[in-house]
């Protein structure tokens, strides 16, 4: 097995990022359109405005690093979208739609949470403090976008699943 540097692993994990980011950006219209809750509606709408702003990021860093951002796909964000669309089917024509679809969302938040995190350490190992600080953005973003959901879900949408 050819060895990789932490340089490989760095650009790798980007690659997959930017592949998770365009999975989302094609699944948050359909989670938008399917949440019956206009907060959670706003919600999606707000975070696919806030994805494409990653995915311009994760760009910008690309051409930093002489990079090409494609030729990778996101297995793990394929899988957490899968789950989601199979929640989607199964509750269509239930009050807990949403309470599904949160469950399903702050999944994908945590698994960019985590790779976001990851990438943004191997950047600062890398002596590349620019590219660390525009991952960070990101990073508080997705965390602020978790903590919405957990929101919405502990003081609305939960509570409206359990009195229906």
């Amino acid at each position: 097995m050819a060895s990789e540097s932490l340089q490989d692993i760095y650009v790798e994990q980007l690659k997959d990022l930017y592949s998770a980011e365009q999975q989302i950006l094609k699944a948050l219209p359909k989670m938008a359109k399917a949440a019956t809750h206009e907060d959670l509606r706003s919600a999606f709408e707000d975070h696919e405005v806030q994805t494409r702003t990653h995915v311009e990021r994760l760009e910008k860093i690309f051409t930093q690093l002489g990079e090409k951002p494609g030729g990778h796909k996101c297995k793990g964000m394929e899988g957490l979208l899968a789950e989601g669309d199979e929640l989607l089917e199964e509750h269509e024509e239930s009050e807990a739609l949403d309470v599904a679809m949160i469950a399903a969302a702050q999944r994908v938040e945590h698994y960019e949470i985590a790779g976001y995190g990851s990438v943004r350490t191997f950047a600062n190992m890398l002596g590349l403090g620019d590219q660390a600080d525009i991952l960070q953005r990101t990073l508080d973003e997705e965390g602020d976008t978790d903590k919405k959901l957990t929101g919405l879900a502990e003081t609305v949408i939960n509570i409206d699943a359990v009195q229906e």
